[in-house]
């Protein structure tokens, strides 16, 4: 097997550090240090620790993003009027698929995502770009068509919602697995079971001011 390139090791180095201390809590040093770098490989491959992070969150986030359009896809080639629970389905399953239970990798992931949702620097939440938004946006009309009747802001709520219970559900399968939770069948159950409960949350009425 070949060698990782020093900009493969960085992204993974850094993917790591960021996932379990956060942006602010992860030095450029500590993030060379761990891919075997010197220190001035971060501004040579990415220009700053910013865009770092920016690059980090986008090797994760864009195989998900594109799993979810196809999914968009696949429903509304089938029909203009998907129900909320086949949307659910498209949106959280492809974070099932990226975000295995029994996987290192998808608890790492998992813990990053919650990091981009939970982190108060500013850079973790500025490495968002026209696709991420265009994917937010096409879910955000097809939940809206479903949906009528629920205001945009309580829509946008719901949705960041779906995405935080899927992160954090399979971040903690992996630290304090269920009897038998690595097994495929307790991985489908899971899967199941929040496609579920996040229609239901989804679905419910319009909250009364």
């Amino acid at each position: 097997m070949a060698t990782p390139d020093t900009r493969t090791q960085i992204l993974d180095a850094a993917e790591h550090l960021f996932a379990e201390h956060g942006y602010r809590g992860t030095s450029v040093r500590a993030i060379t240090t761990l891919a075997g770098a010197n220190l001035a490989a971060v501004g040579y491959h990415f220009g700053s620790k910013a865009e770092l992070m920016a690059a980090v969150a986008r090797r994760v986030i864009e195989p998900i993003n594109a799993a979810q359009c196809t999914g968009l896809d696949k429903l509304l080639a089938r029909t203009p009027d998907p129900p909320v629970s086949e949307l659910v389905e498209a949106f959280v399953g492809p974070l099932f698929d990226e975000m295995p239970a029994g996987d290192e990798g998808g608890a790492r992931r998992s813990r990053l995502i919650v990091t981009i949702l939970s982190d108060p620097a500013e850079e973790v939440r500025g490495w968002t770009g026209s696709a991420e938004g265009a994917v937010r946006e096409r879910y955000l009309a097809a939940f809206a068509h479903a949906l009528p009747g629920l205001p945009p802001e309580e829509l946008w709520f719901r949705m960041r919602g779906l995405l935080a219970v899927t992160a954090v559900d399979r971040l903690d399968a992996h630290q304090r697995p269920s009897p038998g939770c690595e097994s495929p069948v307790a991985g489908e159950a899971a899967r199941r079971w929040a496609i579920t409960f996040l229609t239901a949350a989804m679905s419910t009425p319009p909250t009364r001011s």
